[in-house]
């Protein structure tokens, strides 16, 4: 498996395992650099690498007055200062293909969102800036498809990818993950990152409205899929879930990351540990 390097942090088989996280959606300058400032106080405490996450547009929103972000312009000027400030390296999903060359100027990751990830103008735009690209397993794909999506990001020379996977379709609203996804993909070559916050939501439902989400089941999907296996976990969070502007029915809790971060961490090193003493 190859690893990835973002800036200091190397993502893969033989390291720590990464955080991603952050609000849904950038809703603030002043929150946005508050949560960073306390996710990498809790990263530090426990020496875990850790990349912040935000999103400065949402655009696959269920209604066209649901809250999308501040727009490109503003949310990068916004995760700039993140960098700067608080000095961790930022990631944010584009949607189209003009958007992937200024975005690559600030991000260090670009995310390509489930919903596109097989849209080929807009994979080999965000692959043709050389940033590390973290591609969002669509609901509807088969993981061993994803290696199309890889294909397709080598074929622009790119080699920095992580794969996410953030459940699959259930039925019409419901999402489940299916815990063998993450080895297959992981057989694909590249780093594979769980998304246990996305996979809780329960679609057809505001995400602001508290049956939009099912959040007491994020630590027990979180430990089954560290010990399956992933080199990052993706974590939705935010410090007042219920105000949220975006997925304030599925984010995890600030004050609460923690503790699950501490089981996150124990697991990973157990199953490496057991992986090299007693291979399957």
């Amino acid at each position: 498996m190859k690893t990835v390097e973002i800036d200091d942090i190397k993502i893969g088989p033989d390291h720590p395992i990464a955080l991603i996280a952050g609000p849904c959606v950038i809703e603030s300058r002043e929150l946005v650099l508050q949560t960073a400032r306390d996710i990498k106080r809790i990263a530090e405490k426990l020496d875990m690498p850790y990349i912040f996450k935000s999103s400065f547009l949402k655009d696959n929103r269920s209604s066209a007055e649901s809250y999308q972000g501040p727009g490109l312009e503003k949310g990068l000027e916004i995760l700039a200062r993140v960098k700067k400030e608080i000095g961790v390296p930022v990631l944010s999903d584009i949607h189209s293909e003009a958007q992937a060359a200024p975005a690559a100027e600030v991000l260090d990751v670009i995310q390509i969102p489930a919903y596109l990830s097989m849209q080929t103008t807009l994979t080999l735009a965000a692959a043709r800036t050389g940033k590390a690209i973290n591609v969002k397993k669509g609901q509807f794909l088969d993981p061993h498809d994803m290696k199309n999506v890889i294909g397709k990001i080598e074929g622009e020379g790119n080699h920095n990818i992580l794969l996410t996977d953030r459940g699959t379709f259930f039925g019409y609203h419901n999402l489940v993950l299916d815990m063998r996804s993450l080895p297959i993909m992981r057989s694909l070559g590249y780093p594979v990152v769980i998304d246990p916050t996305h996979s809780i939501r329960v679609y057809g439902v505001s995400s602001s409205d508290p049956a939009g989400g099912a959040p007491e089941f994020v630590p027990a999907l979180t430990r089954a899929a560290v010990a399956a296996g992933c080199e990052a976990v993706f974590i939705e969070t935010h410090p007042n879930c219920s105000r949220a502007l975006c997925d304030a029915a599925s984010m995890w809790p600030l004050q609460k990351l923690h503790n699950l971060l501490v089981q996150v961490q124990r697991i990973d090193e157990l199953r490496k540990e057991l992986e090299a003493k007693h291979p399957a």
